[in-house]
């Protein structure tokens, strides 16, 4: 449950991080960029959760191991909507 609950909040913060980044913005992004942030808002959530794991920061479950992988998502999804554009 929780591998899928990392797809979901990692996808949808890289995807609001690529619509909502102010900048020089395109008529409509293609999909591509799209599924491009989905993919690279999941790997950093759970890349997040796991090195967190890994250091002993939190156990699976806790509120920071939820809260770490919101932001790695989000600065990932904003370091890809920078490269973007």
């Amino acid at each position: 449950m929780g591998f899928l609950a990392f797809l979901v909040i990692g996808g949808l913060t890289g995807v609001f991080a690529l619509v909502f980044y102010p900048g020089k913005r395109q008529s409509k992004p293609k999909i591509q960029k799209f599924l491009m942030a989905v993919l690279v808002g999941s790997i950093a959530a759970l890349a997040s959760s796991y090195v967190g794991q890994f250091a002993g920061l939190f156990q699976a479950g806790q509120m920071l191991e939820w809260l770490s992988a919101l932001v790695a998502a989000g600065f990932a999804g904003y370091l890809n909507a920078v490269a973007n554009r």
